[in-house]
């Protein structure tokens, strides 16, 4: 009998092994992991929408989530629609490795953008970077300065003190000032300032400019924090709206295809970089579209559920909750993450900054 090199291959490489015959919730594409998570690690997130899921579970699961920001306990209640605790810092969402990078540069002072605030109507002031953040608008300069000193600060700890990144790749279409380069994680005039042609441009990132950006962006990091790690994501979340002149569809398989490219080229050869195939586990065809809501965009609890239980299955050693495991079931454990995960489904539609673009 003939032989050849696929004979000796594992399962996982193989479509009808890996990918067809298991049930739903057994599939799993992630073959191993460059490096594991304790409890103690200081794991901080960013990214798109769908990178909040990433902390809250890890918070359900007793894991240290990383918040270097953090409301006034007397402003507790009202916290998570003002952005504290969403991501590590009160950044809101960040949805290109562009954004990323700009920010880190802003929170040492490295670059100071010519847009640097937003004056409405109604007296209040927005932030061109975080317009989502304060729903209202800051009431005076002085605090809105204030609260972009107590960010960036809160910014640099992030960087500086980390032991993990998880951070999700969301979009490729983004709009920057033509003056200075600044990109804004929203078209102007969708949620405060003024749209001005001369002045703001439409730009499509391709696999280059996304993968130079996410390389520079962690190399920043590593500067400061040489001992980080790193877990790269691409959101499976589908463009809200596009501006490029054809259909949505097209316009997202074109962005979530750049992100994974870039992801793959960044992460491939790094020890301490690694991709987590988020993306993959919620649109894959063995999910059949189940693991999307009736909006086909939203990612139901099942599929966040289904990328938490792999990503605690090969980057960390510890059932979720150490403390409590010689006396909790995994059915409490499970529940009591569904309590959160129920608790924060509010919030999160507060936080998508994107939604904003089909506002009518």
């Amino acid at each position: 009998m003939s032989t050849h090199p696929y004979k000796t291959l594992p399962d996982y490489a193989f479509w009808s092994r890996s990918v067809a015959l298991p049930a739903l919730e057994d599939v799993d594409p992630v073959v191993a992991a460059k490096f594991k998570i304790t409890p103690d690690d200081r794991v901080a997130t960013g990214g798109s929408c769908f990178a909040q899921h990433i902390g809250r579970e890890l918070a359900a699961a007793g894991f240290n989530y990383f918040v270097t920001e953090t409301a006034h306990p007397a402003f507790e209640e009202a916290a998570a629609g003002f952005n504290y605790g969403i991501f590590t810092a009160r950044y809101g969402n960040i949805y290109t490795a562009r954004q990323l990078l700009q920010l880190f540069h802003r929170a040492y002072g490295l670059f100071v953008p010519l847009d640097a605030v937003w004056h409405e109507a109604n007296g209040r002031l927005k932030d061109p970077f975080r317009p989502e953040i304060q729903p209202a608008g800051f009431a005076s300069m002085i605090e809105f300065q204030a609260d972009q000193r107590q960010h960036f600060v809160a910014v640099r700890r992030a960087v500086e003190e980390m032991d993990v990144f998880a951070f999700t790749l969301g979009l490729t279409e983004t709009w920057r000032d033509r003056r200075d380069g600044a990109i804004y994680p929203l078209c102007p005039g969708v949620s405060g300032g003024t749209y001005d042609p001369a002045r703001h441009e439409f730009v499509n990132l391709t696999v280059d400019e996304v993968t130079s950006d996410l390389r520079a962006a962690i190399a920043f990091i590593k500067e400061r924090n040489p001992k980080v790690r790193i877990v790269i994501t691409v959101s499976p979340v589908p463009l809200v709206a596009t501006y490029e002149p054809r259909s949505v569809l097209e316009s997202t398989t074109y962005s979530k295809s750049v992100l994974r490219v870039a992801a793959e080229q960044v992460c491939g050869a790094a020890s301490d970089v690694a991709y987590f195939p988020s993306y993959e586990i919620i649109t894959g065809n063995h999910a059949r579209g189940a693991y999307f809501g009736d909006d086909l965009r939203s990612v139901t609890d099942e599929g966040v559920s289904h990328v938490m239980r792999l990503f605690f299955r090969h980057y960390t050693d510890t059932l979720p909750h150490p403390q409590d495991a010689a006396r909790r079931s995994s059915a409490d454990i499970d529940e009591a993450a569904q309590r959160h995960r129920r608790k924060m489904r509010k919030v999160a539609a507060l936080i998508c900054d994107e939604e904003q673009l089909d506002g009518r």
